[in-house]
């Protein structure tokens, strides 16, 4: 069987062994919405559960507009414009607008990205800044959570008259869903803040993870800091299949973020959701490509996202470009220097949370269940001693190697769009993907 798989940008073509029964996984989606520009205008002027943007930003003088970062495929250059127009017409002036890049704790945007991230005519008359997490005299201090995280939160953000978002909706490997409210926190929070959120207290919880919804403590904590940052409006986008950073639109949900985010969780869950009657023996993905295969920091998320279908001491094998190698300072220093998967989860069980842990943390909760194998040619050599598995030099052999010990007919599920696709094993089903 020959297959392609997202791999960077240009793909990956595998020939796959005989003898093995193969499940497919495709990314489900909606199909491309037929006009897209003006599924945007339409959510914009008859939002859900309030009055039109146009009528939100009267009287206002200042609006801050949150959007992701590199690593997401958001359809910014779509929805920008006209929004930007509305504002406009509901007379806030160019320079009181700012647009901030929800970089959470990840590297700032390159100016080269910005043009990439918004657009070139936009970058060039708009003001576009990056999100500095480690800066906190950068954030306001708006209090503690009920569960007592603190809350720091990007002082142009909080300041200005009107706080819109825009993103998109996939699942998430620990928050069920992207979107909406994580424009906010960690998009635009402090480290002070996002440790927390990101410490064992949440990354441990089984309620943590993609899919999850109505019972994740992490999803009802970032909502509690987004309502306390004032978070007035969102435009979040479903995407369809489609080319790596070039997936079309196939929903568009804004209006009042908590109500809007609901509802575009609900289209996702549906027409994502991919069931398998039991568990299979291995699992072959990917991180989707560019740009979310861009480190192994995010190529994690699809040996996260595979966990769920694969049996107890079953195989993943993950191919990933890694072209921008592992990740932040942290996250390799971290990489670097923990070989063993048991002992950092003990080391990290009760300690200070330290930047980039979280994900390590994730990945270890696979690997006590699982063997992972990997195909990372980007990650440097000295990193792959820590990877907690074998990494492969080519994709052929990391295949072979994957499919050598199990029995003829063995059940193998391939993912070619990785963490895109939303899978279960039938005993596995969660009710709260339907809610």
């Amino acid at each position: 069987m020959r297959l392609d798989f997202a791999f960077g940008k240009t793909g990956l073509h595998l020939e796959l062994p005989a003898g093995f029964e193969y499940r497919v996984l495709e990314a489900r989606s909606a199909l491309p919405l037929a006009d897209q520009a003006g599924a945007v205008e339409e959510a914009l002027d008859a939002p859900t559960g309030c009055a039109p943007l146009r009528e939100l930003a009267k009287g206002k003088r200042t609006a801050a507009i949150s959007v992701c970062d590199i690593t997401r495929p958001a359809p910014n250059r779509l929805v920008l414009p006209p929004l930007l127009a509305r504002l406009a017409d509901a007379g806030i002036p160019r320079d009181g607008i700012t647009i901030l890049i929800a970089t959470g704790l990840h590297r700032p945007a390159s100016d080269a990205e910005i043009r990439e991230i918004v657009g070139d005519q936009i970058a060039s008359v708009c003001r576009v800044v990056n999100h500095n997490a480690r800066a906190l005299s950068e954030h306001r201090h708006l209090g503690t959570t009920a569960a007592g995280t603190p809350v720091y939160v990007d002082e142009r953000f909080v300041a200005a008259d009107l706080h819109i978002t825009l993103g998109f909706i996939e699942p998430h490997l620990m928050l069920g869903f992207s979107g909406g409210r994580k424009l906010i926190a960690p998009g635009l929070a402090a480290q002070e803040t996002i440790k927390v959120l990101h410490s064992p207290k949440f990354m441990r919880d089984p309620r943590a993870v993609e899919g999850s919804i109505d019972d994740n403590p992490l999803h009802k904590e970032l909502l509690e800091i987004s309502e306390m940052a004032g978070h007035d409006f969102l435009v979040d986008a479903a995407l369809a299949a489609g080319p790596p950073g070039q997936r079309p639109v196939a929903g568009v949900f804004a209006g009042r973020p908590r109500m809007a985010h609901a509802r575009g969780v609900e289209f996702v869950s549906r027409v994502m959701l991919e069931t398998l009657e039991r568990p299979v023996d291995a699992v072959i993905t990917t991180s989707a490509g560019y740009p979310l295969d861009l480190t192994f920091y995010q190529a994690i998320k699809g040996i996260t996202a595979a966990r769920h279908i694969v049996k107890p001491g079953g195989k993943i094998l993950l191919l990933a470009e890694c072209s921008e190698g592992a990740g932040a300072p942290e996250f390799r220093n971290m990489l670097a220097e923990n070989p063993d998967g048991p002992k950092f989860m003990d080391r990290i069980a009760a300690a200070p949370v330290v930047v980039d842990q979280w994900q390590l943390e994730k990945l270890a909760l696979v690997t006590e269940k699982c063997d992972v194998l990997y195909y990372v040619p980007g990650l440097p050599a000295e990193y792959h001693k820590s990877l907690w598995g074998k990494s492969y030099g080519t994709a052929a052999d990391a295949v072979i190697a994957l499919t050598k010990d199990l029995k003829p007919g063995a059940a193998i599920a391939v993912i070619p769009e990785g963490p895109y696709v939303l899978a279960r094993a039938r005993a596995d089903v969660r009710e709260e993907v339907f809610a």
